[in-house]
């Protein structure tokens, strides 16, 4: 099918740093829809009928004008955090052009002259802040997209409260555009409250004398999480996390999740994978909340209730952690019938009736058992001696 959608990508300077194709796609255009601001950019010249986006956002006016000759105005680069890559999800690609411009990362890396293959691209247009806390690193190089005007001052408290008040801020503002600004600072002292509203933040990553930034490795610290005593330890999650194997894209059950440590670090490993934490208890759920913010994977997904009846019209899951409820009747059996092939299921017991059933599902559909014995030197009056943890019986089976 010819392209009957063009995606032009526009700048601050408007029609006058169009290119040609660009151009042409606009004058021959039946229907054109944008943001108000884009279209402003707009000359009289180009005459078709201009269609500003609903409330709350919707594709369907570009849908339905299939076949139709139609363009759609997108901020620089629409592949890039742009509405491109929303339309590319539901138009084939033989059906839409996309003619991109300098993205706001292209034009702030050009201004501060770092090199763009070496800095971290994020966004908190529509998205929460917690999930910068993630990208928090001596030494690393930010470029956020801001949602408003009040995006980096709320960026600047948060990388605070984190321990990186040391950090050098940069807010551009109309990047590309007559109106072009850049104003510098510290996290430590930023007090501008409101900057223009099209603006983006520029990150230099310093953290605070005494603070330790958390590792990108799996066995997080056990004080890193807000808990009630019911968490995977430091080593055990280690050990767990490596035989669950997360990989882009995936998604993870963790039933009975606790406080969400292998939730948490599961998402940690990779901006794609997934998780929901299935836990019944009111006060876990806070607890879950909580450290899913500061450890910034905001996307974990809480489902409130008890499996296995909390599992049902979940989708279904690449790997499964079943942590608590090992001896509830029918969790294992429901896992493991709602695991895609191919997944993988780890089951961790500590008392005897939860091994039992362990064994009893191995014998049933195969796996590995394998026994974790953790000791920590610890003091004994004027000696130390070894102090044992309790015993954890790991199960994990890859389901055929």
């Amino acid at each position: 099918m010819t392209a009957w959608l063009t995606v032009v990508g526009i700048g601050e300077d408007g029609y006058a740093g169009l290119g040609k194709a660009a151009r042409r796609a606009l004058l021959g255009a039946e229907c054109i829809v944008g943001a108000p601001r884009q279209l402003d950019l707009l000359p009289p010249c180009i005459r078709a009928p201009r269609q500003t986006w609903p409330s709350p956002f919707s594709l369907e006016p570009v849908l339905r004008r299939r076949g139709t000759p139609t363009c759609v105005l997108a901020s620089g680069d629409p592949m890039l955090y742009g509405v491109g890559a929303s339309l590319a999800r539901q138009v084939d690609e033989s059906e839409m052009l996309v003619l991109p411009a300098p993205s706001s990362y292209s034009l702030a890396a050009a201004r501060l002259g770092w090199p763009l293959q070496d800095v971290t691209l994020l966004s908190v247009v529509a998205r929460p802040l917690p999930a910068i806390a993630r990208q928090l690193h001596d030494g690393q190089r930010l470029l956020i997209l801001c949602n408003d005007g009040s995006s980096p001052g709320a960026l600047a408290a948060l990388l605070r409260e984190r321990g990186f008040g040391a950090s050098r801020l940069s807010v551009l503002e109309h990047l590309g555009g007559p109106q072009e600004r850049r104003i510098d600072g510290l996290a430590a002292s930023w007090s501008l409250e409101e900057m223009a509203a099209l603006n983006l933040l520029a990150v230099e990553c310093r953290a605070d004398a005494g603070v330790q930034p958390l590792p990108l490795t799996i066995g997080l610290p056990d004080d890193a999480y807000r808990h009630d005593g019911q968490l995977t330890k430091r080593d055990v999650r280690a050990i767990t996390l490596a035989r669950l194997a997360p990989r882009p894209g995936e998604l993870l059950w963790d039933v009975g999740a606790g406080c969400g440590s292998i939730s948490i670090e599961w998402l940690r490993s990779h901006p794609r994978c997934r998780a929901i934490a299935i836990e019944a208890d009111a006060g876990r759920q806070q607890l879950i909340a909580h450290n899913r913010d500061a450890l910034g994977v905001p996307q974990l997904q809480l489902v409130a209730g008890e499996a296995p009846q909390a599992l049902k019209g979940l989708e279904a899951p690449d790997a499964i952690f079943i942590g608590g409820g090992v001896t509830v009747p029918g969790v294992l059996e429901q896992c493991w019938q709602a695991l895609r092939p191919g997944g993988r299921l780890i089951a961790n017991a500590v008392t005897l009736q939860s091994e039992a059933m362990l064994v009893a599902f191995r014998a049933q559909h195969g796996g590995e058992l394998t026994r974790i014995a953790i000791a920590q030197a610890q003091p004994l009056g004027d000696f130390d001696t070894w102090r044992s943890a309790l015993p954890i019986t790991l199960l994990h089976v890859h389901k055929p």
